[in-house]
């Protein structure tokens, strides 16, 4: 029975890194859908520091969790940035900006479930495209309740659909490099 405990004991470390590893790839994938995915990986980290393995090769210090922290940080300010500087540089008002973040949810969700035919790639690029058109299209809704015209419509909602695909580009790169760090981590 001794033999059993001393051999399943590190195979359930083994198996909770893995699952860390496969939690982490899923929220990062969840960025793509105008969610948190990059602070989702930050908390699961987080939990795996504070309750996971305190020695051992599959062991995460603070040290990781700070990077994964800062990496994250980096992905939202990036996203920030982009978003914010596509609709107020096209002179988007408050309401359109709250339009736009949900038109980019409604369209990123839509895109992903229209992407499904082509395996990963499609649901990745269909979901990324809806979220800039979804976002765009929030934007000119909320000019257009603000009584501009169409060309004013047309001019806002351009530059929310490139500064959101951007910023999710950067979010999405910054997430990519959070799971790297991750996945070094467990396996050196």
């Amino acid at each position: 029975m001794m033999e059993w405990m001393q051999w399943a004991e590190p195979m359930g470390a083994v198996l909770i890194a893995g699952l860390l590893a496969i939690s982490c790839l899923l929220a990062w994938l969840t960025n793509l859908i105008a969610l948190p995915g990059n602070w989702i990986c930050v908390a699961l980290v987080a939990l795996y520091v504070w309750a996971g393995p305190q020695q051992g090769r599959i062991a995460i210090d603070y040290t990781v969790l700070l990077a994964t922290f800062l990496i994250a940080l980096v992905g939202e300010i990036v996203e920030f940035i982009a978003s914010a500087f596509g609709a107020k540089r096209a002179g988007a008002s408050r309401r359109s900006t709250l339009y736009s973040i949900l038109g980019s949810m409604v369209g990123a969700i839509a895109g992903a479930m229209i992407g499904i035919p082509v395996p990963v790639i499609g649901s990745l690029i269909a979901a990324l495209l809806f979220g800039g058109l979804g976002a765009a299209a929030g934007a000119m809704y909320g000019e257009w309740t603000d009584g501009r015209r169409w060309r004013e419509n047309w001019t806002i909602g351009h530059a929310t659909f490139w500064g959101r695909t951007f910023g999710t580009i950067g979010k999405f790169l910054a997430g990519m490099a959070l799971v790297f760090v991750v996945l070094v981590a467990l396996c050196i």
